[in-house]
């Protein structure tokens, strides 16, 4: 296998790094070229994995790039991925592209009259335990599905600078576990009551979120799921997903590194909890860049186009709105042209 496509990787935080790494380590990458808001962060980090830098992302593109990786905060989404488009270039970019549905689709549309692709960042479905869980549903050997549920606990709130433009817990942090409620157990979800509130850090009032979050699902065949949520959890990184069946149940992230403790009497004891959700899922998300440059060099179709990222995020955009108005809201309130119309 030769070393042929130059890859470009547009914000060079904690995620951006670990992109770059990854990509160096792949047999079919010849080059990396990164550029960051912060020109001095990607000159540093240039100088100490030896890539080459860009000041700006238009001069990224102008450098010749098969394809670009967009790992910056979330308002810098759908525009570097129309810039992609209008250059030709396929991208791989975090979640969410897009924190507005009517957004989302003006990407897409460009991407499509590109003729180019997106494959969007939802790493869970590169981690081995989701996929079993998935191959689990699909074979029948949970029997009939009654309910899932799925929890992300996030070891310490983030910076309230993130949160303001983070389009709020649904949207963000919750995003992962909607997309990841859908991929495994292969159904849409159709309704969503939701709720939360600020338990433990004031400020994200300011924001109109909350660092608590609950919700239930209702999925397309009629099976049902809950969700919960918390922006703090002083045992570490906590994202799980299990399922009963009629016939067995099962679990994702349940293990000894599990941050939650038993009380029940001669229990053992749980060992360090994940730190955060780099080195939970840091294989995971060396997979998934790895399939999006095979996709690249293969000319195949994405591993998770547009069109998933858009399913994930009208759940949440629902989620928002049950939160705000304090009930049900099924998708189709938000999907429907009256709703798209405003």
């Amino acid at each position: 296998m030769t070393r042929d496509l130059h890859v470009g990787v547009i914000g060079v935080g904690r995620m951006g790094a670990l992109h770059v790494q990854t990509l160096q380590s792949l047999e079919s990458v010849a080059s990396v070229v990164v550029a960051d808001a912060e020109v001095a962060r990607a000159r540093e980090l240039a100088r100490e994995v030896g890539v080459t830098v860009a000041d700006t992302p238009e001069e990224l593109f102008e450098s010749g790039i098969d394809a670009v990786v967009i790992a910056t905060a979330t308002p810098g989404h759908a525009p570097l991925v129309r810039l992609a488009a209008a250059n030709g270039v396929p991208a791989f970019c975090e979640k969410p592209v897009a924190l507005e549905l009517g957004t989302l689709d003006v990407v897409q549309a460009e991407v499509e009259r590109a003729g180019t692709f997106v494959q969007v960042g939802f790493q869970r479905r590169f981690d081995a335990g989701y996929r079993a869980a998935r191959d689990a549903v699909s074979t029948g050997a949970l029997g009939n599905l009654l309910v899932v549920r799925a929890a992300t606990h996030d070891p310490a709130p983030p910076s309230e600078a993130y949160v303001a433009s983070s389009g709020g817990i649904f949207r963000d942090l919750h995003i992962h576990d909607f997309d990841a409620v859908r991929f495994v157990t292969g159904q849409e979800i159709v309704e969503v009551y939701a709720d939360g509130a600020v338990r433990e850090t004031p400020w994200f009032e300011s924001h109109h979120d909350v660092d608590a979050a609950v919700a239930v699902l209702r999925l397309s065949d009629g099976g049902l799921g809950i969700l919960s949520g918390t922006r703090l959890d002083p045992r570490g990184y906590d994202v799980r997903l299990e399922v009963f069946g009629a016939r067995d149940s099962i679990a994702v992230g349940f293990d000894a590194r599990s941050p939650i403790r038993s009380v029940e009497p001669g229990a053992p004891a749980p060992g360090r909890g994940y730190r955060d959700f780099l080195e939970r899922f840091e294989h995971a998300y060396r997979a998934e860049l790895a399939e999006f440059v095979r996709t690249v060099r293969d000319r195949r179709e994405s591993a998770c186009p547009l069109a998933e990222a858009r399913a994930a995020l009208v759940v949440a955009l629902a989620s928002d709105r049950s939160r705000a108005e304090r009930r049900p809201v099924s998708i189709e309130e938000v999907t429907s042209a009256e709703a798209l119309a405003g």
